[in-house]
């Protein structure tokens, strides 16, 4: 019996809605070695791999070249870090992307471009930067429309737990985007809130089965029991669980210092946004109130024109005499609020040992006393 259907073309085949992102362990050093040798700067980078039933793997990947940096302030990191974000979207770096991927194509490497990455820290990624880089890629024709981008926090990592996140822009924000005004009505418009600015995936490191069987081949095989009573005497056991008088330590992590002070940071221009918005609220009260005295005054003087049997004045000439003032754009409140959210929700995670810690100690007090 002849099979009736037929396969649709690869334009009219039904997206399937991503699930995740899977990383190779390779592509993760190549992130981690980029990011440590850079550190504090932000790195960014090319993301190259295939898309499998909605899973986004990346299995290769490559550095940008580095930019000529001017710092114009003390410290020397927020100019480099903005110069250093602009990079995959950089006319100067297109070439590079092109030749890279030439000469992977000719090795056969995955050459499809799947996302980008770049390094942060403590949270410290939800800037205007990351949204223009990830809209040039997700609404690029040249490029893979289902592209991601992955953010390796460098100082989390540090404590012990890998931190590599991956997000993309919400259709909310793209439309938002291709709009280009942030204003109070366009936010209604597309019911677009801080919370609905990125889609989080889940990442998930992946070996091969080469690799596996190496990481099992070097495993230290366990040590031989001694066949005597009489030499445990000699050839003691090392015991199987050391202490660790460190999560003992009572002293404020100092990565919960530095987040509190960026929290307080963030805060500080979200009220500087807010006087912002007020301000603008009150000058357009302002005008407004003017080009309603203004009308008012016009349709008296046309009321006695018309007694007077006068052509009336035209009425819209408030449009010339007076100019309201230009809403400003609400996307850095937006990614403000959201960076705000980061940082509350990593003091709670730092603070979370500590409390208990403190629970601790002032339960054993209470039964000392």
């Amino acid at each position: 019996m002849a099979n009736n259907k037929t396969a649709l073309p690869v334009s009219e085949a039904p997206l399937v809605p991503l699930k995740g992102v899977r990383v190779d362990a390779l592509v993760a050093l190549k992130i981690i070695k980029h990011a440590s040798g850079a550190f504090p700067s932000i790195i960014t980078g090319q993301l190259l791999g295939m898309e499998v039933e909605g899973v986004v793997e990346i299995t290769h990947s490559f550095p940008f070249p580095a930019v000529e940096q001017i710092s114009t302030n003390d410290f020397g990191d927020n100019n480099a870090s903005n110069t250093a974000i602009l990079a995959p979207r950089s006319k100067s770096n297109a070439w590079y992307q092109s030749e890279m991927m030439k000469c992977l194509r000719e090795i056969n490497v995955d050459s499809n471009v799947m996302g980008w990455y770049q390094s942060t820290n403590l949270g410290n990624f939800v800037t205007k930067e990351l949204v223009e880089n990830q809209y040039y890629y997700q609404s690029s024709t040249q490029l893979n429309e289902r592209t991601v981008a992955l953010v390796y926090d460098a100082a989390r990592s540090t404590q012990g737990a890998l931190s590599i996140r991956a997000f993309r822009l919400t259709p909310q924000l793209m439309n938002a985007m291709k709009d280009g005004k942030f204003t109070t009505e366009s936010l209604h418009k597309y019911s677009l809130t801080y919370k609905e600015l990125f889609q989080e995936f889940p990442v998930i490191i992946h070996n091969s089965h080469l690799v596996n069987s190496l990481l099992h081949q070097l495993s230290s095989s366990p040590s031989t029991l001694p066949s005597f009573t009489s030499s445990l005497r000699h050839n003691t056991l090392p015991p199987p669980l050391f202490p660790n008088f460190d999560s003992l330590d009572l002293s404020i992590d100092p990565f919960l210092e530095k987040n509190c002070d960026l929290l307080l940071d963030s805060i500080e221009t979200h009220y500087t946004e807010l006087n912002n918005a007020q301000y603008y609220q009150r000058q357009l009260a302002r005008e407004q109130a003017k080009i309603t005295a203004w009308q008012q005054k016009r349709k008296a003087e046309n009321v006695s024109r018309a007694a007077l049997k006068q052509p009336p004045l035209p009425e819209d000439e408030w449009q010339k005499l007076f100019k309201l003032p230009q809403e400003p754009s609400r996307l850095e409140a937006l990614l403000n609020s959201r960076q705000i959210e980061q940082y509350a929700k990593q003091v709670d995670g730092f603070t979370a040992a500590v409390t208990a810690k403190m629970f601790a100690v002032n339960g054993g007090l209470a039964k000392t006393e």
